[in-house]
């Protein structure tokens, strides 16, 4: 499991592509991409620019995180279609 006190072991299987999970160092929800390197690329809900986050601190996103992260994303599609 990923958390912020537990480190990957290398048993331990990355999350889904597109599987939604949160990056404490930035304080939101992402979808899953790959990894690259030594970084996890997370992308925000309803698409946008990837970043890097730890492997190590992400963790499965709790629903009220999913919720605020579709929540963003159907204000912004929103705000677009003006």
């Amino acid at each position: 499991m990923y958390g912020v006190t537990t480190t990957q072991h290398e048993d331990e299987l990355p999350p889904a592509r597109g599987a939604l999970v949160y990056d404490p160092v930035v304080c939101k929800a992402g979808e899953y991409q790959d990894v690259v390197g030594p970084y996890a690329m997370l992308r925000p809900v309803g698409g946008g620019r990837e970043w890097q986050a730890d492997p190590a601190l992400i963790r499965p996103a709790t629903p009220a995180e999913c919720l605020s992260a579709e929540v963003k994303a159907a204000n912004e599609r929103a705000g677009r279609a003006l």
